[in-house]
């Protein structure tokens, strides 16, 4: 009876959400006519927006009209307490707005109308191109990287690039199996009359593969299941077709070491589900021996390869290491000298982790359980280890140990996949010469017409697409056809394929004894034209990084890498 005498109170006993839905309901009754409010007593509040809901995020939360997005809010005060009362007398989802808005800064979000159309442009640019480029040469340097796409661009038309004739292209698959020599004038006034640049362009365009399987794409294979997956693979559950193939595999590889060897084949790629391999002949990248570059490899891999007992290096984390060792030089001298004027103790070295003998001195050496063998040794591999599937996990084997790394790969059973896609698939074997097992292919090209808007008026622009496993003869051999059928003046965008990028790294693996003269009567007969040859057998200059953009303007390169 008292209770009901208690003014405000509620039999019913609302719980907190019913009484805001309440609340609301009032606040929204007494908008159109709301009379001032009472002397001593808070403003009304107006109508709160729909509630928020707490896991979404910030930025992503629907707003209605008129609501300021969150860092216009998070840069406006704080609205002040009621007048004459206490801040908890204002509503809670004020404090919970403040107490969001104390949460870290997210990192800048594009606005919704004018970064969103800049970020789809973004999605549709092929290649972010530096902003400082080199300065113009008349050869650029080689990039052994593997391209997967070329897109030229010129004022000149490429019709001479189109629908070349049954003769023209027979004579340009006539001039590459026998390595002929084609030297183009400076200049071609009538390119498309031209029936040299036609076949010497076909003659560009070939190049081997091992195995050959029409139904799939067998490069790129690093990261390629998902454009092979749900295609025909008699193999994947035939053991007896898996040894088929890979007996025949290995006959290809075989031949073209020899070939290497032999010094009839320039270079090679052996492309696995997992890393690259690139088989360099003597002579090249300014080596005077056989050298082999993995990339990128593991531990396990690695590991496996000393077991064998091929011996490798890696040259950028040595070149890392040798950096930090001289930059730190001076700072370990004046801390080691200030701990010896200290009398402290040096820091013990990685060798003195095998040996406990501070437990038998502490009596303890029963209770604590000792790191075993592997625990040590890959505590001392932790960086190693951290590199795994890194640019800078390449290894370099070099000489009699290429042998080695052949039968190694032939023998080895985590070169093929066992499961997925690719599983029974033999690598990819790619070459710029015929071998035994390889089937003769040709890259895909098209010329394409367009015209751009140009301050009022419309300009053509003309642009020669190449599609396809791109190899460094194939780049110089191109740009070579360019530079005289474009008179001297075109444009590339250079699409690669990463995991092949840091081929481009100097191994320090030149010899003061190779020159010009000597690796081009060393390799005549490798089938490589002599400003190609001169070309690859330079030093790598790129770093860990591949030619993005080249240009060529009055018959000199500029290239952003």
């Amino acid at each position: 009876m008292a209770a009901s005498a208690v003014p405000g109170y509620s039999p019913g006993f609302k719980k907190p959400p019913a009484m805001l839905r309440l609340k609301r309901k009032r606040l929204r009754r007494s908008e159109p006519g709301a009379a001032p409010p009472p002397c001593g007593e808070a403003p009304p509040v107006p109508s709160a927006p729909a509630r928020r809901n707490p896991f979404s995020s910030l930025d992503n939360a629907p707003r209605a009209a008129g609501t300021p997005q969150p860092r216009e809010r998070s840069r406006r005060p704080p609205p002040p307490p009621p007048a004459g009362g206490s801040p908890s007398a204002a509503p809670f989802w004020q404090l919970l707005e403040s107490v969001c808005e104390d949460k870290p800064a997210r990192r800048a979000e594009p606005s919704e109308r004018t970064d969103i159309l800049a970020l789809t442009d973004d999605l549709h640019l092929p290649v972010a191109v530096p902003e400082v480029p080199s300065s113009p040469r008349h050869e650029f340097p080689a990039d052994w990287s593997i391209k997967t796409r070329l897109l030229f661009m010129s004022s000149q038309p490429f019709t001479w690039a189109e629908h070349l004739k049954a003769q023209e292209e027979a004579q340009g698959f006539a001039q590459h199996c026998r390595a002929t020599e084609t030297n183009l004038p400076q200049s071609i006034q009538e390119p498309k009359l031209s029936t040299e640049l036609r076949c010497a362009f076909q003659q560009s365009l070939v190049y081997w593969l091992h195995p050959s399987l029409p139904w799939l794409q067998l490069f790129p294979r690093i990261g390629a299941d998902r454009k092979i997956v749900g295609k025909a693979s008699p193999w994947s559950q035939d053991e007896a077709l898996q040894q088929v193939l890979m007996s025949d595999w290995s006959v290809s590889f075989t031949s073209l070491y020899n070939l290497l060897k032999a010094k009839l084949c320039p270079y090679f790629y052996v492309c696995t589900y997992q890393f690259t391999v690139l088989f360099r002949a003597a002579g090249l990248a300014g080596s005077d021996v056989i050298t082999a570059v993995i990339s990128p490899t593991t531990r396990g891999l690695r590991e496996a390869m000393r077991n064998e007992g091929i011996e490798f290096s890696l040259p950028l984390v040595e070149e890392s290491r040798t950096r930090k060792q001289k930059n730190s030089e001076a700072n370990l001298g004046t801390e080691v000298a200030n701990s010896l004027e200290v009398g402290e103790e040096p820091a013990p070295s990685d060798d003195d982790d095998e040996s406990f003998s501070w437990l038998e001195e502490m009596g303890v050496q029963d209770k604590v359980k000792k790191p075993d063998a592997i625990s040590i040794k890959l505590r001392k591999e932790k960086h190693e280890v951290q590199m795994d599937h890194k640019p800078e996990s390449l290894a370099l084997v070099k000489g009699t140990n290429t042998f080695t790394l052949l039968n190694f790969l032939i023998n080895c059973k985590s070169l093929v996949a066992v499961a997925g896609p690719q599983a029974g698939l033999p690598p990819t074997l790619l070459s710029p010469v015929a071998f035994r097992g390889g089937t003769m292919q040709t890259l895909k090209a098209r010329s394409i017409n367009a015209k751009a808007r140009v301050h009022l008026a419309y300009e053509d622009i003309f642009s020669l697409e190449v599609v396809g496993p791109i190899m460094p003869h194939s780049l110089h051999a191109l740009t070579t056809l360019l530079k005289a059928a474009q008179r001297g003046a075109f444009s590339a965008v250079l699409y690669t394929h990463e995991p092949t990028a840091v081929f481009n790294a100097d191994l320090g693996t030149a010899s003061p004894a190779l020159n010009k003269e000597t690796v081009r009567k060393d390799l005549t007969a490798c089938g490589l034209h002599p400003e190609t040859l001169d070309q690859l057998s330079q030093c790598p200059t790129l770093g860990k990084s591949s030619i993005r953009f080249l240009e060529m303007k009055d018959y000199a390169y500029t290239w952003k890498s």
